[in-house]
């Protein structure tokens, strides 16, 4: 089977490279030219230079591909525009690059951020993503949707929520922490998403690939410090005064985007239901708190 993984060079794209190249497959990999991270990924896979906001660069890569993993986005960024020229319109040209080479199955990482009633321009882009892969006409689709992410050094959001926590003496809890969460260790979203290429099961279906136990955003921070021998107080803030004090930090800060995506995180649930992953994949997530001490002894 011949593989492509946009977005390669990430953390969960380098690491899905070498498994599929490991398992015998033929790995294909797109990367932006002159990404820095390319050397992640070693001699595990074919590189292709190219850009999915750019379709004349897509071709080649997609040519004689049998699945396509659709990993490219943006997560944080200080422009609109740029959630809607990558994640939306980047999109839009790989299901169109991947139904011109006639590409079997596309698999595309959504996020759990689809679900927020207040939605903000990250989750309102990855939800016009999602309509674009559904519109597929001749290609077979699987969508997912990753919930918090970590491993020994965490995720790129979990590691920013670990460093909030650890940053000051009395912990501000937005809301109170009571947004909940299913934080997924890498190992089983990887197990989740590789179990879906070519898998005829997933054809035109939506997974949640969460963890195995929700927990409060009050609940993860006392986890996170106690992994690091500490304990602190923690101080309710509440949001709507968040709202106001972001809106304010983030003018100042030129970062409106990345304050606006952050309290939309610390304040809306991620707590996905899981089964339908179970049930056609037999996905069997860990909680997160073995989760972390697994991190912690493979760290």
């Amino acid at each position: 089977m011949t593989i492509l993984i946009t977005g390669a060079a990430g953390e969960i794209g380098s690491r899905m490279t070498r498994w599929f190249h490991d398992q015998g497959h033929r790995v294909r990999a797109l990367v932006l030219p002159g990404d820095a991270l390319v050397s992640r990924l070693g001699d595990a896979a074919e590189i292709h230079f190219g850009d999915v906001t750019k379709p004349e660069t897509l071709p080649g890569a997609f040519a004689g591909v049998d699945v396509v993993y659709h990993l490219a986005a943006v997560l944080l960024c200080e422009k609109a525009e740029l959630f809607q020229a990558v994640n939306v319109e980047g999109t839009r040209n790989v299901v169109a690059a991947a139904e011109a080479a006639a590409v079997g199955h596309l698999i595309s990482v959504s996020s759990a951020s689809v679900v927020y009633p207040n939605t903000t321009h990250y989750s309102r882009s990855k939800r016009q993503a999602e309509d674009l892969v559904r519109a597929c006409k001749t290609t077979h689709f699987t969508l997912v949707r990753p919930t918090l992410v970590y491993d020994g050094d965490g995720g790129l959001e979990f590691r920013l929520y670990a460093d909030f926590v650890k940053r000051y003496p009395v912990v501000p809890m937005v809301a109170g922490g009571r947004a909940r969460k299913s934080p997924v260790h890498v190992d089983d979203l990887l197990s989740g998403l590789l179990s879906i290429a070519g898998n005829p099961v997933t054809f035109g279906k939506t997974y949640n690939l969460s963890g195995g136990e929700v927990v409060t955003l009050r609940e993860l921070a006392r986890l996170m410090l106690e992994k690091q021998g500490l304990s602190k107080p923690m101080l309710t803030i509440p949001a709507s005064l968040c709202r106001i004090g972001a809106r304010v930090w983030g003018a100042l800060n030129h970062q409106p985007m990345l304050m606006e995506h952050t309290i939309a995180g610390l304040t809306q649930d991620a707590d996905l239901d899981h089964s339908a992953a179970t049930q056609d994949l037999g996905y069997q997530p860990i909680g997160v708190r073995a989760g972390i001490r697994l991190a912690a002894r493979q760290g």
